[in-house]
């Protein structure tokens, strides 16, 4: 990516760039990196700051993982995202470790963590940044922890099916039942019971092509 470009998304992307001095944008240039990543792939494992990740094209999935190896989703991050939580060395509050997957084939440009903590300290402006990013995420988090912790499943999974049909504009979701499961932090076995009655319903028809819905205003009445 030529410099020019390089700077036009850094000046789309961070506010405070025009703060920078030319040494500290030439440090951003030098720290920064294209990636892509093909689908499946860890790109953060909770542990190393590997910087923060500035999605061009694809999706991100970021969770949490126990000792058991149950994944629970916290949010999706999709094309012109930004991704500050894989940069552990920039909020040192964040205490748990999370963890960041390709879900597609992504086109990201990563800026080195430290790089990018040490502009932090040094311009509040950008460390304000970093933190407003985090937090703006936060509510997802909680959406999340408050379906796991008081809806019944059919609501949960209701929710779900409408989010995906809402953002990919289509009436079938291509996902199995497998990930379904872990976007839900759920296991695959209740995913396909629950999908099984929601067919027997006439909801949904479920194939290896996916889950179609066949009767939204039944899927919006279970969410409600």
């Amino acid at each position: 990516m030529y410099q020019s470009q390089l700077d036009e998304v850094f000046e789309q992307t961070f506010p405070f760039w025009g703060e920078l001095s030319n040494m500290d944008k030439e440090t951003f240039r030098r720290s920064t990196q294209k990636a892509r990543f093909g689908k499946g792939t860890n790109i953060h494992d909770g542990h190393e700051c590997t910087g923060v990740i500035m999605i061009r094209s694809g999706s991100l999935r970021l969770y949490l993982l126990s000792d058991e190896g149950k994944e629970i989703t916290l949010y999706r991050l999709f094309k012109g995202d930004v991704c500050v939580l894989s940069a552990s060395c920039v909020l040192n509050s964040i205490t748990f470790d999370v963890f960041v997957d390709a879900e597609e084939d992504s086109d990201c440009i990563v800026l080195g963590g430290c790089a990018f903590a040490d502009i932090c300290e040094r311009y509040p402006s950008a460390k304000i940044f970093a933190l407003e990013t985090a937090a703006s995420r936060f509510s997802d988090v909680m959406w999340v922890m408050q379906q796991i912790l008081f809806m019944s499943m059919d609501k949960r999974l209701a929710i779900f099916l409408l989010d995906e049909i809402s953002k990919n504009g289509y009436d079938t979701v291509t996902l199995t039942h497998e990930q379904i499961a872990k976007y839900m932090g759920s296991a695959r076995e209740v995913v396909s019971r629950m999908l099984k009655y929601f067919a027997s319903e006439g909801i949904v028809s479920v194939s290896r092509k996916g889950i179609r819905i066949l009767d939204i205003r039944a899927l919006r009445s279970l969410a409600l």
